[in-house]
Formats: structure tokens, C-alpha cells, sequence
């Protein structure tokens, strides 16, 4: 079986072109397993009287799994390859002379044809649980699950659509073009959180969601534009830990990158002060990592699963949530699984779940086997019609649950 995977793993590695960026790759698969190991690890299920499925959330019991928000919120990571990634996108798109709007329709359908994939089959799904006697609560759960993880492609879409500003930002400022970025941030959480905070008004905090996100993918732009070289990464990853720190320690913030229940505040939905700066932190190590990591990969073992995960990243992304609320379905038929459908208000649960990662892991492996398909250009009319209109229903059953 070794014998074999090295043939495939050669195999792969000579059908790279040498000019491929692998570092870029390895950042990016990394990134992307963090979204599907955070939410298995910091979110949990319980089970009602009448079988029926709920979201909880560890951190409300847990309070010592808030670090591991740390190390697993890396969209920090994402949007800086993002960024990078579109930039060289463009560029060759230009080289070729296609214009800015056929390349921003390329990317935009690359994005959505698996989010209109997987509503489409949830579309589907959800008469067929009900009819199969699955509790109106279970189903309720599963959609928010699935939807959960989907306004980043919204927001992806977005910071897309705004490369070429990006990149005339990156030549007029450099590696100071996310400063205004932070700026904004910083001005906005000082009046929702300051003494003042009271007479400001709730919406206040939305202000943060363009600049708040679009902070790393503008400094992933000036990256690739050459802007910022070892001594800015040096910068971002000493400038983005002391920001953090002082946060965390001197004014603060939820600890938990990610939201809470019961607590009045989140760092993440709108983000927060907080995110820039882990995000800071999160893209100078990577700066720094790139050149050592580009040679790490260029061995065939580990350039493998880093292709196989870049290939099938959109399936991953949509589907790791079915995965999930799969298992606990299931799990839900026996009562009371530990790790699966008890409380997430233990060390106990925190180990069980552990356990249950490679098995979440498995069932997405099978899941994305037939899934994949959505993710390539769809040749049938009639199919894109099915899918749009299943798409539709879901989104609309959605709204209403979430």
C-alpha cells in the first residue's frame, strides 16, 4: 500500500508545473482543514426529550478550549492566499487579454456553483427527513449547520469583486494599504466598546464587516505585488501578537474567536479588533514560512494530500457540516453518544469528540466522492434549471429557520 501511495505521490509530483507557487497551495489546505476541525471541535449537539437535535457550543462550559479558537480561526490565512491568488489570477487573465468583468464572472461561477450544489440537494433533503420521521427540531439544526459556514462565500465574492481596487492600493500605499483598514476597525470598536457604548447605535458594528475581512486580503495583495518583504512580515508577526495581547489583556476582549451563546459579545460576527490582530500575527508567520514550507512540499508525500484538499476545497468547505449532522443523526437513533449527542459541557466530551474526528472525516470523504461533481462546469441546461430552483426553496426555508 506504501509502494502504491509513493507512485501516486510521484505521479502527482511530476505533473506539477515548476512554476506552481507549492507554499501558496499549503497554506491554503491548511487553512481550509481549520474550518472543518473547528466547527467539529467547537460545536456540539445535544439531544431534547423527543429525539430532537440542537446546536451548543463547548465554549459556554468550556472555557479552556478558547486558545484552540486561535489556532483554528485561520481566515486570517485564507484571505491573505486569497488575495495573493486573485492578483495572479488577474494578471494572467489581463495577459491574455481577457478583461477584468469575464474574470470576475470566472471566479464568481467557481464559488457558486457548489453553494447552489448543496442547497439543492438539502432542498431535496429535508422533505425526505421529514418523511423518513426525523424530528422538525433535527432538521431545523441540520440547516443552520449547513448555512453556518456560507457567508464567507458571500464575503469571498465581495473582496473579489474589489482586486483591482486592492491592487491600485497596493501601488499607491505598499505594504501600508491594510492600515487604513485597521484604522477603521480600531475607530469603530473604541465607540462600541468605550465608555460611550451606550448611546451608540446597535448597528454600529456592521461598519466593521467590509474593512474587518478585507484587512488580510488586502495585505495578501500587496504581497503579491512585492510590497511587503521579510522585515514588514517580521512586522505584522510581532506588531499583530503585542495587539493581541494587549486586547485580550488590557481591554478585555472575549477570549473565544468565535461566538458565544449568552455572551454580549462577539469577535467575530461583526469582527472585531481582536480578528485583525490574530490575523496580523497569522500572515506574518506565514510570510516568513513560505520560502521553508515551498521546500517542505517539494516532497512528493506531502505535496499529495495538499493537492487532493486544494482540488476538492470548495466540497470540503460546503459539505463538512453534513458530515456532522449526519453522524449525530445517526447517533440521535442510539440516545445518548458521548462526544456526539451529550452536552459539550465536559473534558469528557472534549475527548470524545477528538475521537470522533476521524470518523467525521471518513463521512465527508464519502459525502464528497458524489459531491465533487458540482464543483466543475455543469453541461446540462435542464440540470442548472433543477439546481437553481432547488436552490431557491432551500434558501428560502433558510431565511426562516436561521
Amino acid at each position: 500500500m506504501l509502494t502504491d501511495l509513493r507512485k501516486a505521490a510521484a505521479r502527482v509530483d511530476a505533473k506539477t508545473p515548476v512554476t506552481r507557487d507549492r507554499a501558496l497551495d499549503g497554506l491554503r489546505a491548511l487553512a481550509l482543514l481549520a474550518v472543518p476541525l473547528g466547527h467539529w471541535m467547537l460545536g456540539g449537539l445535544t439531544l431534547d426529550a423527543g429525539g430532537g437535535l440542537h446546536n451548543a457550543s463547548p465554549l459556554s462550559s468550556l472555557g479552556f478550549l478558547a486558545p484552540l479558537s486561535w489556532v483554528l480561526q485561520m481566515l486570517g490565512v485564507f484571505f491573505l492566499v486569497g488575495g495573493h491568488s486573485s492578483v495572479k489570477s488577474l494578471e494572467r487573465a489581463r495577459a491574455k487579454g481577457s478583461s477584468t468583468a469575464a474574470w470576475l464572472r470566472g471566479r464568481c461561477a467557481r464559488l457558486l456553483r457548489p453553494v447552489l450544489g448543496v442547497a439543492a440537494v438539502w432542498a431535496g433533503l429535508i422533505p425526505l427527513l421529514r418523511g423518513l420521521g426525523v424530528p422538525e427540531d433535527t432538521v431545523h439544526t441540520g440547516t443552520v449547520l449547513v448555512v453556518q459556514p456560507l457567508w464567507y462565500i458571500g464575503v469571498y465574492l465581495g473582496l473579489t469583486a474589489l482586486t483591482p481596487y486592492c491592487v491600485a492600493a497596493g501601488r499607491r500605499l505598499g505594504g501600508w494599504a491594510a492600515a487604513p483598514l485597521l484604522a477603521v476597525v480600531a475607530v469603530v470598536d473604541l465607540l462600541r466598546y468605550g465608555p460611550w457604548a451606550e448611546a451608540m447605535p446597535s448597528w454600529l458594528g456592521l461598519l466593521n464587516l467590509l474593512p474587518g475581512w478585507m484587512f488580510a486580503y488586502q495585505l495578501g495583495t500587496s504581497w503579491a505585488q512585492g510590497r511587503i518583504g521579510r522585515a514588514g512580515a517580521r512586522a505584522l508577526l510581532l506588531g499583530g501578537a503585542a495587539l493581541f495581547a494587549t486586547l485580550l489583556l488590557a481591554f478585555h476582549y472575549p477570549a473565544s474567536m468565535v461566538g458565544v451563546p449568552g455572551q454580549d459579545r462577539t469577535n467575530s460576527h461583526p469582527p472585531s479588533l481582536l480578528v485583525l490582530a490574530l490575523a496580523a500575527f497569522q500572515c506574518g508567520a506565514a510570510m516568513l514560512l513560505r520560502e521553508r514550507l515551498g521546500r517542505l512540499l517539494r516532497r512528493p508525500l506531502l505535496w499529495l494530500p495538499v493537492v487532493a484538499v486544494n482540488l476538492s476545497a470548495m466540497t470540503i468547505f460546503c459539505w463538512h457540516q453534513t458530515a456532522m449532522f449526519t453522524a449525530g443523526t445517526l447517533g440521535s437513533l442510539l440516545g445518548s453518544v458521548p462526544g456526539l449527542t451529550t452536552a459539550p459541557d465536559s473534558p469528557g466530551w472534549a475527548l470524545a469528540r477528538l475521537a470522533w474526528i476521524p470518523v467525521l472525516g471518513a463521512l465527508l470523504t464519502v459525502i464528497a466522492r458524489y459531491t465533487r461533481r458540482f464543483d466543475g462546469p455543469w453541461a446540462s441546461r435542464g440540470w442548472k434549471a433543477v439546481a437553481g430552483a432547488g436552490a431557491a426553496l432551500f434558501t428560502v426555508y433558510a431565511l426562516g429557520v436561521v
